[in-house]
């Protein structure tokens, strides 16, 4: 495993890919060719963790690890590499532990321009964009990168910068949280109401983390799902949280308790984004600010 790496990304559109390659080489970028690349995420207490195969003769792969927030401008992410010598068998042993979340199917066309890395991606099932990457030396503090990907998204003509990551995008938030929330319901602990019920928080990082309820004999010692889910978040050092998902096994459409939305209002902004429901099924997209109007917040502590 490769020691901690930093770069600065940007993610945007690209409607004309001809035109975008025409001006990168330019502007002096080095072409490097087209690799055609498979990303297979997998399920994660913290951060994204993903296996990358190149589907050429050369076939080398890399797990990758890394944390990164889903905003629309350029931003920081942080990942480490560990070369993986036989793909096939880690990505069925990863997917038998963790679970595989998304397959992500990209054609990269690839140029270098001093330090930032340029791609033409073509994704399946999303369409063209251009990523620019800032590789970032161990001691630097990202002034020169953020400056290089800046220009080079004026002078490549970039539309609107894409928040999140391609596997975000195939996803769909919604659909993704409340398949985990509903996952995890199955585990709940109600013998005692019968009531189960699952929550998914996802984080800036792009980790969701999951939790069920846990009944008790002495009944007010039991836990709701959006609270055992906040533990899971804090236990693995997550403190903000950037969308709720859940599910109940027996309602279309479930609201947190009261408790819960105050709880939730700790970590969350008025405008997180709320989604009840069921995946591929009834669907009632809330905001925190809307289930909880009037939060209690550090402010009115004084």
């Amino acid at each position: 495993m490769t020691p901690p790496r930093r770069n600065v990304e940007l993610k945007a559109r690209d409607a004309d890919p001809a035109a975008t390659l025409s001006r990168a080489l330019a502007l002096g970028a080095s072409d490097e060719g087209v690799v055609h690349q498979r990303d297979t995420y997998f399920g994660h207490a913290r951060g994204r963790i993903k296996l990358r195969e190149q589907l050429d003769p050369a076939g080398r792969a890399h797990l990758i690890t890394y944390q990164r927030p889903d905003a629309v401008e350029a931003r920081t992410s942080a990942y480490r590499l560990a070369e993986v010598p036989d793909p096939a068998a880690l990505r069925e042993a990863l997917d038998a532990a963790l679970g595989t979340i998304v397959v992500v199917d990209k054609r990269r066309h690839l140029l270098l321009f001093e330090n930032v890395r340029i791609h033409l991606d073509d994704v399946e099932g999303l369409g063209t964009f251009v990523e620019l990457e800032g590789v970032a030396p161990a001691d630097s503090d990202l002034t020169r990168e953020h400056a290089l990907v800046g220009r080079l998204r004026i002078e490549l003509g970039l539309d609107e910068p894409v928040p999140g990551s391609y596997s975000d995008l195939l996803l769909d938030g919604p659909q993704a949280l409340l398949a985990a929330a509903e996952a995890v319901m199955r585990n709940a602990y109600a013998g005692y109401s019968d009531f189960r019920v699952g929550a998914a928080l996802r984080t800036p990082s792009g980790a969701i983390h999951v939790g069920a309820n846990v009944e008790n004999a002495a009944y007010p010692q039991g836990q709701c799902a959006e609270a055992s889910a906040i533990g899971a978040m804090v236990a693995a050092g997550e403190q903000e949280v950037s969308a709720v998902a859940v599910v109940a096994e027996k309602l279309d459409v479930c609201p947190p308790c009261g408790g819960c939305r105050q709880r939730l209002s700790e970590f969350a902004s008025a405008a997180t984004p709320v989604y009840l429901g069921r995946p591929g099924g009834p669907l009632q997209a809330t905001t925190m600010g809307e289930l909880l109007p009037l939060a209690f917040d550090e402010g009115a502590l004084g």
